[in-house]
């Protein structure tokens, strides 16, 4: 078993309106290149920036209390200095740490801090366009303390549910990068920057994991360095030699003043604390009695989990969480979509799900239902009449259609008689697809089973 240590530097866009040291907008997705700009954020000659973005710093603060973070009184902003074409000062604004010493389950948070997001320049073009450049970010240092690419996505997932819960970061494409620090067998540590996606970082660990044993086992020594990761390839590319913390001279930033952050501002942060995501899938395995792997999944989104509260008033919370979990994040999860932004109204979710425990549709039926309601935004009950997914009830038809279907497939039938169950879940589909959805697949089930 390798030894694998890893440690991870989470960015994350704060969500304001306006920059960290000046009052242009952070829309820069959809704004022309160069401008949401203004001579602070470009670093034109004699601008000074203005007080920082309070909204920012009240943001940074709930995610350091949810992390566990002991909250710092005092902070300064610093300037570190690297020189590359989107960042317009040649160095960026970041403060010390304000949240220190948190911990995420296993995982110790080592500091949060505040800090302004560079530019976007793009290489091969040769472009660069100053829009996002200023717009606040916060970066959560982990320890190394995550044994495996496993272990990091889990952290990475309980993360985003808690950035989902506070409603304190950007969560559009882009707005988080994450940079891994993974060494194996206690040896070298090697950066790995600029990941656009908890996605890509499971597969950038598993890539470097690999590439470094392979080093190791040809005898040769694993160099310090930060590799870039292609997320189109999943393999990670000499980048260029790891800075050091000396590389970057920080110094105070002469034009920003001392950050003092009151009792009662933090006082005040903790004491708003929602429900966090933990906490609440407690709640739901022993107040509603379901599984805790369930409880999670309903819980990793505010939206289903709010969801969840409100439907277990009107049907078994068990039934619920089990179709929240299977039918509708199956939906959610192939469109990429959360539930917040599919569209969809809480009593059509309440009226699909009645239709389908009051067996008035199949469970194929059902989740055709699902479909069209995502994709066309119609009550489910309009749906249910335009798609003719009334439930088949007689079962003389159903018999002869089963009749038929059996006649059809006497291998699967002989397969199923010599052991195979899948051969059984076979001919089940095939009854069903012969009534477009319209016959209950445990019916067609008990139909099968007595005739052969």
């Amino acid at each position: 078993m390798v030894n694998v240590m890893i440690g991870l530097e989470i960015h994350v866009q704060l969500k304001t309106k306006s920059k960290l040291f000046c009052d242009c907008p952070t829309t820069y997705r959809t704004a022309e290149p160069n401008t949401n700009v203004c001579p602070t954020c470009t670093a034109q000659p004699g601008s000074k920036p203005y007080s920082l973005n309070k909204k920012a710093l009240e943001n940074l603060l709930k995610i350091a209390a949810a992390l566990n973070c002991r909250i710092a009184d005092e902070s300064m902003v610093q300037r570190k200095h690297y020189f590359y074409p989107d960042l317009p000062s040649g160095y960026q604004r970041t403060s010390k740490p304000i949240g220190i010493d948190g911990k995420l389950g296993d995982v110790r948070i080592r500091e949060a801090h505040i800090e302004e997001d560079p530019g976007r320049y793009e290489l091969r073009e040769g472009t660069v366009d100053y829009n996002r450049a200023g717009v606040p970010l916060v970066e959560i240092v982990t320890e190394p303390d995550m044994k495996s690419p496993e272990e990091a996505r889990k952290f990475l997932d309980e993360l985003a549910a808690i950035l989902n819960y506070l409603d304190a970061g950007r969560d559009e494409p882009g707005s988080t990068r994450v940079d891994a620090n993974v060494s194996i067998e206690g040896g070298t540590r090697v950066e790995v920057k600029n990941i656009n996606s908890f996605k890509g970082v499971y597969t950038s660990l598993m890539y470097e994991i690999v590439r470094q044993q392979n080093i190791l086992r040809r005898g040769q020594k694993v160099e310090m360095e930060t590799r870039h990761f292609d997320e189109a390839t999943g393999t990670t590319s000499p980048m260029r030699k790891k800075e050091t913390e000396a590389d970057y001279r920080y110094i105070p930033d002469p034009d920003v003043p001392p950050l003092r952050i009151s009792a009662k501002l933090i006082q005040q942060t903790k004491k708003e604390m929602p429900e966090l995501p933990r906490a609440k899938a407690k709640r739901f395995s022993d107040d509603y009695r379901i599984r805790g792997e369930d409880a999670w999944i309903l819980v990793s989104e505010i939206g289903i989990a709010n969801l969840f509260e409100k439907m277990s008033k009107e049907f078994d919370p068990q039934q619920v969480a089990l179709w929240i979990r299977g039918p509708l994040k199956k939906q959610l999860n192939y469109r990429d979509l959360c539930l917040k932004d599919a569209g969809i109204k809480e009593e059509w979710l309440s009226s699909t799900l009645s239709m389908f425990l009051r067996g008035e549709v199949t469970d194929k039926g059902m989740e055709q239902i699902l479909i069209a309601m995502i994709d066309k935004k119609k009550d489910p009950r309009v749906l249910k009449k335009e798609l003719g997914l009334e439930k088949m009830e007689d079962l003389k038809e159903i018999g002869n259609i089963v009749d038929s279907v059996i006649a059809a497939n006497q291998k699967a039938i002989a397969d199923y008689k010599a052991g195979e169950e899948k051969a059984l879940n076979f001919i089940v589909g095939q009854v069903v697809r012969m009534t477009k959805g319209k016959v209950d697949s445990k019916l067609a089930k008990e139909l099968i089973l007595k005739k052969i």
